[in-house]
């Protein structure tokens, strides 16, 4: 009984007390937790539209390809003069390879080809 008036509390008080503050920590304990799966559920989502947009990019990327691949199957189908491709190669000191795509992409014409390699 000293004991008891000296702390003021006796041991039930005490351990009301003490399941209190346990029962409050756990409510933390479980509120934290709403919101850790909260966050997770909203990241599982925002990935899902994540996912989705690399999948138009992708697509995006494929169909530009396709269509710059087309697009080199048509300009290798215009005829050229080698002539022609020598003299831009000396005149705009580029390449083979630059001079006569420029070259096809101007249907053959020199005098085109030359001004936009100027400009």
């Amino acid at each position: 009984m000293a004991d008891e008036d000296v702390n003021g509390d006796s041991d039930e008080v005490q351990q009301e007390k003490s399941q209190k503050k346990t029962a409050k920590y756990d409510s933390g304990a479980a509120d934290l937790e709403k919101v850790t799966d909260y966050a997770e559920e909203k990241e599982i989502s925002s990935s899902e539209g994540f996912s989705s947009a690399m999948t138009i990019i992708g697509d995006r990327r494929n169909k530009e390809a396709a269509e710059k691949k087309a697009k080199e199957k048509e300009l290798l189908k215009v005829s050229i003069n080698k002539e022609d491709v020598e003299i831009i190669m000396k005149e705009m000191e580029i390449n083979r390879n630059l001079a006569e795509q420029t070259l096809r992409e101007h249907r053959g014409e020199v005098v085109e080809a030359l001004i936009t390699l100027t400009s």
